[in-house]
């Protein structure tokens, strides 16, 4: 299946930068890169090599390499991958290492989370990078596989069980890939780079979120059903956040008195981990959490269009004490584009709160339905 990412990927080739994937473990990271370097093989096998930082000797060779070394490794390859290279110690400055030592050399980088990747990254390969993230298949992407009108049938069935790769081509066995997914494999970075002494700790975090996508988040009540400070529990929150299986929005506020002014709303990455978290995958019609399975799709599908379509936006949720609120606020050149989300409801029973419009009288306001979803998920 072609991914978004791929074009971009292949037209960076040769400009002397290393290509930095990130994104969720089992999104197809890896596969896109053997596809986009098969050409390359298929001239000859000896232009490309794949370091999978999974295997132990592999991270050993190249923690604290030296140039020399990084030579040896080489060879007279054209194209080099490091997969998974968050788990090299290091690895920022061995990148950078290899980068300065053999610039001749289109080097790819892929990371199945930001936690050791980013961090160690960053400041050693400033203005030698460039960075994209993948996530899992997109509506667009699956549309252009197939049809718009196949994905169109098959909504209620991806707001169950999500759009991760093995679970989209291997129909009939979705509930076992998630669960297997969904257990510490997933996040299992978390686990390995930092200090959780209480793993189960994070699967009851994960369960209390998944209960509270659409909500407003409070980490002291968080603190409380825990059993551990509010602290640590943001800081799981943020190590969940670098592991890609949750995000943030914060609200929206120009200083208007009524609003809010740093509550936080929490969302997972695929529905179907959210769902397998839970352990119900009852059939859409059947649930109660329809709204905020809808709510949770859509905005982790715009987060996925704009990051593959490089559009720069801020986005929020906007709500004020009177609880008037507003699901999804877009911010793009100090324009702002407002956002409710209803599964199957009539338009006309929806309307921009007044205090927003009057506030922000340029902004523009759209409800978001099963009827009009694909506009707002795929680019004009």
């Amino acid at each position: 299946m072609k991914r978004k990412v791929a074009d971009l990927l292949k037209s960076k080739f040769g400009k002397k930068k290393v290509l930095v994937l990130i994104g969720p473990r089992q999104v197809g990271k890896t596969t896109l890169l053997k596809n986009l370097l098969s050409e390359f093989e298929s001239d000859d096998k000896n232009q490309v090599q794949f370091w999978n930082c999974d295997e132990s000797d592999i991270r050993q060779l190249l923690t604290d390499a030296t140039s020399t070394k990084l030579k040896n490794l080489a060879g007279s390859s054209k194209f080099i991958v490091i997969d998974e290279a968050q788990r090299v110690k290091n690895i920022g400055l061995t990148i950078k290492l290899f980068h300065d030592t053999l610039p001749h050399i289109q080097l790819a980088v892929t990371g199945s989370s930001s936690l050791e990747l980013s961090s160690s990254i960053n400041e050693p390969l400033t203005g030698r990078k460039f960075e994209y993230n993948l996530f899992p298949f997109s509506v667009e992407e699956l549309c252009d596989h197939t049809s718009l009108l196949e994905e169109k049938r098959l909504v209620d069935l991806r707001l169950v069980y999500g759009f991760y790769p093995d679970v989209v081509n291997n129909p009939g066995e979705e509930k076992e890939i998630l669960q297997n997914l969904a257990s510490s494999y997933l996040y299992k970075d978390v686990f390995e780079f930092q200090d959780i002494r209480k793993p189960a700790v994070i699967e009851k975090l994960l369960q209390a979120l998944a209960l509270q996508i659409g909500s407003e988040v409070s980490f002291n009540e968080l603190s409380n059903l825990l059993g551990i400070d509010s602290l640590t529990v943001q800081r799981y929150v943020d190590l969940l956040e670098k592991a890609y299986v949750i995000f943030h929005l914060n609200s929206f506020s120009r200083n208007v008195r009524n609003e809010l002014k740093k509550s936080v709303k929490i969302y997972f990455y695929d529905n179907g981990i959210r769902n397998a978290i839970l352990s119900n995958f009852s059939p859409i019609d059947l649930r109660t959490d329809k709204g905020a399975l809808w709510e949770n799709f859509l905005i982790s599908e715009r987060i996925k269009m704009n990051a593959f379509n490089n559009r720069s936006v801020k986005t929020y949720f906007w709500r004020t004490t009177q609880k008037q609120e507003i699901d999804f606020i877009e911010e793009e050149n100090d324009f702002l584009s407002a956002f409710e989300f209803k599964y199957n409801p009539s338009k006309k029973s929806v309307r921009c709160p007044l205090t927003f419009s009057s506030n922000y009288p340029n902004s523009h306001f759209s409800v978001i339905t099963k009827e009009n979803y694909t506009d707002f998920v795929i680019p004009g």
